[in-house]
């Protein structure tokens, strides 16, 4: 904490220093986000001419907002030279980091495959023609097996809708919807048991006296810390935590001899 003849003694340069190092204010942080939004679209744009079509425009955008905020929160005038040139560097690493994350190929596997890219363009050239595998496998320096393991590990992933059959020449097709099954899905019945329970819960908290009620209902519906619910009591954190412990102890008996 910097003390009042410390701060008396600062010179004007010195103020203006740690003014710019101190985090923007809120109208500032807005006026960035609003006045560069135009960028964002840019820098998606340029970078959309590179991808594959199944990626949407709209969800790249969406990404660079973000880099944006980020860069609107965390801008330091006395540390970047200007704001445009320090949010196109966030903006697109923004961008970058959710397309690696979406990418199925490792670093190092999408490096074999642009090698053999690399290997089946230049004999082409060189041949004329189709390459035939004894040629790739001594331009590769591998044999018939490993370049079939190569192959393999770098073959393309296809994107299928789960909306649409296979064939949509064929209206019998079930969609993979109807295929696939839905692990996360709950049966009727396991979901009706699940109601019951709750209401039976519900209904015995109801009866619980108010503090045991009240420290619930702080711990989990407003995500108090023990030591803060026991402040507003004016009780000890390990007083607390017993009676915590106590009523979910008693509500687990109840459900135990409810459903036995």
């Amino acid at each position: 904490m910097i003390d009042a003849p410390a701060i008396d003694s600062l010179r004007d340069s010195d103020v203006a220093t740690l003014m710019d190092l101190s985090p923007v204010d809120d109208e500032t942080f807005q006026r960035l986000v609003e006045d560069h939004l135009p960028l964002v679209r840019s820098i998606v744009e340029r970078m959309r001419r590179k991808l594959p079509s199944k990626i949407e425009t709209e969800e790249l955008y969406s990404i660079g907002i973000t880099g944006l905020v980020a860069a609107a929160r965390n801008f330091r005038p006395a540390q970047q030279n200007s704001f445009p040139g320090y949010a196109t560097t966030r903006i697109r690493g923004a961008i970058l980091d959710e397309l690696r994350r979406m990418d199925w190929m490792s670093r190092a596997t999408r490096s074999k495959a642009k090698r053999l890219v690399s290997a089946i363009s230049k004999l082409e050239q060189e041949q004329g023609g189709e390459v035939c595998r004894e040629s790739l496998c001594a331009e590769m320096s591998m044999t018939d097996d490993e370049l079939t393991d190569l192959m393999e590990e770098v073959r393309p992933v296809k994107f299928v809708s789960l909306d649409h059959s296979e064939d949509s020449r064929d209206s019998e097709d079930q969609s993979l919807h109807e295929i696939i099954p839905d692990d996360s899905w709950i049966p009727a019945l396991e979901a009706l048991e699940r109601k019951e329970v709750s209401l039976l819960l519900t209904e015995r908290i109801a009866q619980l006296p108010a503090v045991p009620k009240k420290v619930l209902a702080m711990y989990y519906y407003e995500n108090m810390r023990l030591s803060d619910i026991a402040a507003c009591f004016g009780l000890t954190e390990s007083r607390i935590c017993q009676i915590h412990t106590q009523t979910v102890g008693l509500l687990r008996t109840y459900l135990q001899g409810v459903l036995a």
